[in-house]
């Protein structure tokens, strides 16, 4: 029997859930049907999601059908809640994309489209809601083949012994060898459904069907082509290797983690290794779980190819290997909008931490942080939607009531140039001492650590832990208080003394040298800029260029489609984030809005958000850039634009490259 991880994904209101409902039905899995407007379906447990009728958790049922075990994830389909989406996405082998018959392709459907390309997922379409009036499944499978891919086959309703001549007309013109098996006519059925299964695989054929999933047409044909035309060859042979996709804590505070187990065989009470590849964690595995929504088996082992949780592991968090695989995956959609955690007494703010770090480890993109400056808690967010659905999360899961400030851009900071840090702590018997080259580094690469010191000049587990302490997150730029990125950040030296240094101590002088190297450069704001795409009638295409220019967009030249128009371009959320209710004001509701975060680029109003952050470098306590030296006895500190004349490493500054 194979194993088969089935991603459902769509636009929100496509119908997800409730064609998730059908294929459970159908499989023998659940004995009735649920529905959303009924508040009892199986996947959609929680009461948030009851409540909206939206799929906020990406939840997990198991089904079989044929000679497959299905292992079924409904992901959200909201924009606000992508990440988990996205994490989701990182254990499928199959994906179903869910399109309403009625609105068609929209904004959220391309981005989805996008990340499993990008993710390289065999993909299914399903066109949904043809019982509605206005349903045009025509229309969406052409939107399907013009603004997704030419490589959509929609197939035939009746399902016959061979395949059509026009569709092995549509494989053969995708590959060359069945172009010469199909102009002798020497391929045999079966050899055209291996060929099909094989092009589903490999990403150059994308099956498309039609149906209801409120009414239940076209389930059962879905069922038996999805059954047929999908494969996967997992070993379980090879040491055992999986990926965490999500993370959550029972009514007693029990951290599980979820596991695609990807290869070899994992038992109870065996220990599995996962974090950084040179420092693995090594933690015994205390019980082992096979969920189907709500409720879950206990089991002895778990094999590749199946979808289950674990307790034990204390540390490992969404998207990172375990076993034998290391590393993680990184997410293209993260949030763009932080938002202060506000409660008044007689909540108390370790309540508020505790509650925030769980949900932290759940959900990574919610980066909960303290600001010692300010003394506030900020969460970055994807939307408002997000915060109200955190706000009723807080009050009913932890009975910990909290509200959120408004929604800002979450700016970061950079700089522009090469430049050299030093840093020196020495208070009275302590020492240690930090040479760095600060550099700028590509646009999304983060911070990175490049060690260039000599093993003469510094021992080896001091280095280590200047590494670490700089890759630690939480390091901010000097403008606007923003997180630092795109840094590189090369250690070149360091001192130590042989009775007198510390373990502390060189996290002292490695902060002060990157404080002091940031004093010296030339800093810059960072944004965060959407790719846009913009469909409207060419009608409206000159106001909405001109609108798009004065929100300090850019586009390419607009594709003409008939009577549509097809805009691309980027603009910066900061004037973008609104934009879909302006859209539909200026188009009478006909515009069409795709927005996705593509990058950070520098600000295009610098000084209006550095006075709108009014943020003092000097009264942050988090970091100094002063060093402390030490003479007769009693430590002082040396300001940053004298430290390099006091620093016992003598080296020659360098110029600016």
């Amino acid at each position: 029997m194979k194993n088969i991880t089935l991603g459902l994904l769509a636009h929100v209101d496509a119908g997800k859930t409730t064609f998730a409902e059908q294929l459970l039905y159908h499989s023998g899995a659940i004995r009735s049907r649920g529905r959303v407007d009924h508040q009892d379906t199986f996947l959609d447990t929680h009461e948030i999601e009851k409540a909206r009728g939206i799929t906020v958790f990406a939840d997990q049922a198991e089904f079989l059908y044929g000679n497959s075990r299905f292992f079924l994830l409904d992901t959200p389909g909201h924009v606000d809640f992508s990440p988990e989406m996205e994490r989701a996405l990182q254990v499928l082998d199959y994906a179903v994309v869910i399109i309403s018959a009625v609105e068609g392709v929209e904004g959220h459907t391309e981005t989805v489209w996008q990340l499993l390309r990008r993710h390289r997922i065999p993909t299914f379409f399903f066109i949904n809601k043809i019982d509605r009036t206005g349903a045009d499944p025509q229309r969406v499978f052409e939107e399907i083949h013009d603004q997704l891919s030419g490589d959509a086959l929609m197939l035939p309703e009746a399902e016959k012994a061979g395949l059509p001549e026009a569709i092995k007309a549509f494989m053969a013109e995708r590959d060359d060898h069945l172009l010469d098996a199909y102009l002798e006519g020497s391929m045999s059925d079966s050899a055209w459904q291996e060929a099909m299964i094989r092009m589903i695989r490999s990403g150059q054929l994308f099956p498309c069907l039609q149906g209801s999933a409120l009414l239940d047409l076209g389930i059962d044909s879905f069922l038996r082509r999805l059954e047929a035309l999908t494969i996967t060859g997992y070993d379980a042979q090879p040491p055992f290797a999986g990926r965490v996709f999500k993370v959550r804590h029972d009514e007693k505070g029990t951290r599980i983690t979820y596991i695609k187990a990807l290869q070899g065989v994992l038992q109870v009470r065996e220990e599995l290794a996962s974090g950084a590849v040179h420092d693995p964690l090594c933690e015994r595995i205390t019980g082992i779980r096979k969920y189907s929504g709500l409720k879950y088996a206990s089991a002895d082992w778990a094999a590749a190819g199946e979808l289950f949780a674990v307790t034990g592991l204390s540390a490992a968090r969404p998207g990172e290997g375990v076993g034998a695989l290391r590393g993680s995956v990184g997410s293209e959609l993260v949030p763009t909008l932080k938002s202060k955690v506000q409660y008044e007494p007689p909540v108390h703010l370790k309540e508020v931490l505790h509650s925030f770090q769980l949900l932290g480890a759940e959900d990574p993109s919610l980066n909960v942080s303290w600001d010692e400056a300010v003394q506030e808690l900020h969460i970055h967010v994807m939307g408002q939607i997000q915060l109200e659905i955190l706000e009723q999360i807080m009050r009913e899961r932890f009975a910990v009531p909290v509200t959120f400030g408004p929604p800002e851009i979450l700016y970061m900071e950079t700089i522009s140039a090469p430049v050299y840090g030093c840093g020196h702590f020495e208070p009275l018997k302590h020492y240690a001492e930090v040479l760095l080259k600060l550099a700028p580094g590509e646009r999304g690469s983060g911070i990175v650590f490049f060690n260039q010191c000599h093993p003469d000049d510094l021992a080896a587990g001091y280095q280590h832990q200047i590494e670490q302490y700089l890759l630690e997150s939480g390091h901010h730029g000097l403008l606007t208080g923003s997180p630092l990125t795109d840094l590189r950040i090369t250690l070149l030296s360091g001192r130590a003394h042989n009775k007198h240094t510390h373990g502390g101590d060189f996290r002292e002088a490695a902060l002060r040298a990157l404080r002091q190297g940031l004093e010296q450069a030339d800093n810059i704001v960072l944004e965060p800029i959407y790719d846009l795409k913009i469909r409207i009638d060419t009608d409206d295409l000159g106001k909405v260029m001109t609108d798009i220019q004065q929100a300090s967009g850019s586009f390419a030249p607009p594709e003409i489609i008939g009577s549509k128009a097809v805009i691309t371009g980027k603009a910066p959320v900061a004037t973008f984030m609104n934009y879909a209710v302006r859209l539909a004001s200026m188009t009478q509701g006909k515009g069409a809005l795709s927005l996705k975060v593509a990058e950070y680029q520098p600000c295009h109003q610098t000084e209006a958000v550095i006075r709108l952050k009014n943020y003092n470098k000097n009264a942050d306590p988090a970091y100094t850039s002063a060093s402390i030296f030490c003479a007769k006895g009693q430590a002082y500190s040396v300001p940053w634009d004298e430290a390099q004349e006091h620093m016992h490493i003598k080296y020659d500054l360098l110029p600016n490259e």
